[in-house]
């Protein structure tokens, strides 16, 4: 059979129909109140806290856990302050590395929002106790992790649990139009797309008097690829995942790609990821995605998936835009008010309140972080790589264990250096000192 996007598309709903009719449920009814649970605590947690009380009016923030005392007591502080009456936590905030396991004990719903290599750990604890999830991009930083993930979204179908993915673009009412659009065929089968994400530097958090290398690590996670999987998993995901909607939820067979770091050459704050990577993902029918993305300062930004098809062409964030392959425009979005952080949670809500079918990004969610992943090995190693095989990857940048004690897999030697991933040469250290 010809590998194209309607294909895909076939194949996707009938597994998906398939899926809805084997499954069972597990609803909460309307009036019954939804204690929720937050693990991970900062920014992007203490965002989805608010995002899932505006969602639900029966809903409460019921126990919070954070790897550090201090952000887990913070955002209960914060998150009382502003919101009292749908804040119930008192004695149940918790902080350290096993933490997720005291809030999923306690909760009906949790939010994963901890760093990203830690959530395939909170996602397996929380289906195997039967807790819904709403689930933070990306969901893993290695192959490990994703096998881990899929066999929980497995799980969790089996049980008639929802998952919700943190990949809000599938959320979005304009995006969802566009993208609706570009499934149905409008511009015809999909042969290329551009997906960028092009944006300047983000944060670094300096080690603390006391700390271990493994306590330094997780403050600082976004600059540790066994933390955050790299920025074109952490961030860039979300690009990838509008190719892989695009494809019907298909994988690509191959891909290849460079990078590396021209300004994050500094400090040691910066760890060990890159600060630009280009990949090209490959179809077996010959539809190629061209994928770039940056973060570095003064520079051009552009965040956007463009498709190219055989009847014409889609831009897809902003203002929505199909046109022929002459250029004339054949559709202009007009764009609607549309939250999607909140959507994402209104519908998390109905599906487990038994308004919807029950919801299970599990499979888009490991998919798109698989994208990730693969895109930052081919970049790391400069090979180009199999999906097949890559799938059965034992590579991890795993610490010896996870306990403040742990041994991250990077740590800096007695001048203060970090190992960085070269193409072709393997790990070699940074010349910067601390």
């Amino acid at each position: 059979m010809t590998l194209s996007r309607r294909n895909f598309l076939k194949a996707s709903a009938m597994t998906g129909v398939a899926a809805t009719l084997a499954m069972p449920r597990v609803h909460a009814a309307e009036d019954n109140e939804i204690k929720v649970g937050l693990i991970g605590c900062g920014g992007r947690g203490r965002g989805a806290a608010n995002n899932t009380l505006n969602a639900d009016p029966n809903c409460k923030i019921y126990a919070l856990a954070d790897a550090f005392e201090d952000k887990a007591k913070g955002a209960y502080e914060g998150l009382k302050a502003a919101l009292e009456d749908r804040i119930d936590a008192e004695g149940r905030v918790f902080s350290g590395l096993d933490a997720y396991k005291d809030v999923v004990d306690c909760c009906d719903l949790v939010l994963l929002c901890e760093a990203p290599g830690f959530r395939y750990r909170s996602l397996a604890y929380a289906v195997e106790k039967g807790k819904h999830v709403f689930c933070e991009k990306p969901v893993a930083t290695d192959m490990l992790g994703i096998r881990s993930v899929m066999e929980s979204a497995k799980i969790a179908k089996e049980k008639g649990l929802t998952l919700v993915s943190g990949l809000c673009w599938r959320y979005d009412l304009n995006v969802k139009d566009i993208m609706e659009r570009v499934c149905g065929g409008e511009i015809g089968d999909i042969t290329s797309a551009r997906l960028t994400y092009l944006t300047g530097k983000l944060w670094t958090r300096p080690r603390q008097e006391g700390d271990t290398e493994m306590m330094a690590e997780v403050r600082n996670w976004y600059n540790y690829s066994w933390l955050s999987g790299d920025f074109n998993i952490e961030q860039h995901v979300h690009t990838l995942d509008k190719g892989l909607w695009a494809m019907g939820d298909v994988l690509p067979a191959t891909c290849y790609g460079l990078g590396g770091r021209m300004q994050r050459v500094e400090q040691p704050a910066y760890g060990d990821i890159y600060d630009s990577m280009a990949a090209v993902f490959e179809y077996p029918n010959g539809t190629t995605f061209y994928s770039y993305c940056r973060q570095q300062d003064g520079c051009w930004n552009e965040n956007q998936a463009y498709f190219a098809g055989t009847k014409g062409f889609a831009k897809i964030l902003g203002t929505g835009v199909i046109t022929d392959l002459d250029g004339k425009v054949v559709y202009e979005q007009k764009p609607v008010s549309s939250d999607m952080y909140t959507l994402e949670h209104i519908e998390l809500y109905k599906s487990i309140r038994g308004k919807i079918d029950t919801i299970n990004n599990g499979d888009y969610m490991a998919k798109a972080t698989m994208m990730g992943v693969m895109g930052r090995e081919a970049c790391y190693t400069g090979k180009k790589l199999k999906f097949e095989d890559e799938l059965k990857s034992e590579k991890s940048y795993r610490p010896s264990e996870y306990t403040w004690e742990g041994k991250p897999w990077n740590q800096p030697d007695e001048q203060g250096r970090f190992k960085i991933q070269v193409p072709g040469l393997g790990q070699v250290y940074h010349t910067v000192t601390r």
